[in-house]
């Protein structure tokens, strides 16, 4: 398209960065030095400074800037209005995911709405929920799916579904005989926790707020950034954790863990999170819907509890 020299520069001036561009663009950093350096010659005048290895955005830049999100804008609605009259959906999505989302529900939403939406371009970036909800406050992207509630009163939440969280342990812990577990029993073993910043982590501190424990409290052993790590680590003996449901299946099929509720029990809401502000494409709002609906599917489908972990 004609505005692609553009695109790339308001990708640019808004990373502040032509490697962060090229990344988010799928393109080669010449690529897009190329794009801006046209657009440039275009107007005559430097859109950037640089120095230092740093970019900033010159007067005219700054200008150029204003007036691309609005053309952009612009852009998009067109392209909404013309397809919502032919019923073609096309076009790009840039979605962000906290760790558990993208890793156990939204490669089966992604595989299904792709078969659904052949020439709809969707690209995912993966992060703990803190991160994902900073690149929606910056517009890195246009649509977030996190765990928690979202406080910053600037964007717009959705539910999607909720997740029920669950302790897991070792297959030889303590915990095996029992039919639940306390928030209180939590104190009483080593704890593996998520990172800072992880949904996780911070809806099983305000779990143990809620009922009345310090967080402080817990014996945490290990701040691992995955799920994949703390159920690996809670495989090898080195503590009891909290996560989601979801996440667990494969290992409860081969035994390598047990799986005991919560009492009082922990469930957590999944929210998409986009600006209010910002213009939804058609493709935003028809991913809407068919992801919620989607994943409010899959997440009924609840792990079966075996007689040997009552």
């Amino acid at each position: 398209m004609a505005d692609r020299r553009l695109q790339v520069f308001h990708t640019v001036a808004k990373l502040l960065s032509f490697t962060k561009a090229a990344e988010t663009l799928h393109m080669t950093q010449p690529a897009v030095t190329f794009q801006v350096k046209q657009l440039e010659e275009q107007f005559n005048t430097r859109l950037f400074d640089r120095t230092h290895n740093r970019i900033s955005l010159t007067e005219a830049g700054m200008v150029v800037y204003e007036y691309s999100e609005r053309i952009l804008s612009l852009y998009g609605e067109m392209s909404n209005r013309v397809g919502e009259m032919t019923g073609d959906l096309r076009g790009h999505l840039l979605i962000g995911a906290s760790t558990t989302i993208a890793e156990y529900m939204l490669p089966r939403v992604l595989g299904d709405f792709k078969l659904k939406y052949p020439d709809v371009q969707v690209r995912l970036h993966v992060g703990n929920t803190d991160k994902i909800v900073h690149m929606i406050e910056d517009n890195s992207i246009d649509l977030g799916l996190v765990e928690g509630v979202v406080s910053n009163k600037s964007l717009a939440t959705l539910k999607c579904c909720m997740d029920n969280m669950i302790v897991i342990a070792p297959q030889d812990h303590a915990l095996r005989d029992h039919e639940s577990v306390s928030a209180q029993e939590l104190l009483d073993y080593p704890f593996v926790s998520r990172e800072e910043g992880s949904g996780t982590r911070g809806v099983t501190m305000e779990y143990l707020h809620q009922v009345g424990i310090d967080p402080e409290d817990l014996h945490i052993t290990m701040e691992l950034g995955s799920p994949e790590a703390v159920k690996g680590a809670v495989e090898g003996g080195l503590g009891i954790a909290v996560v989601s449901e979801a996440t667990v299946l494969k290992e409860l099929a081969l035994g390598t863990i047990i799986a005991l509720p919560l009492n009082p029990p922990l469930a957590r809401p999944y929210f998409f999170v986009y600006q209010k502000q910002k213009f939804r494409s058609l493709v935003m709002d028809e991913f809407l819907e068919f992801a919620k609906e989607r994943c409010a599917r899959d997440m009924r489908v609840l792990i079966p509890r075996r007689e040997s972990n009552a």
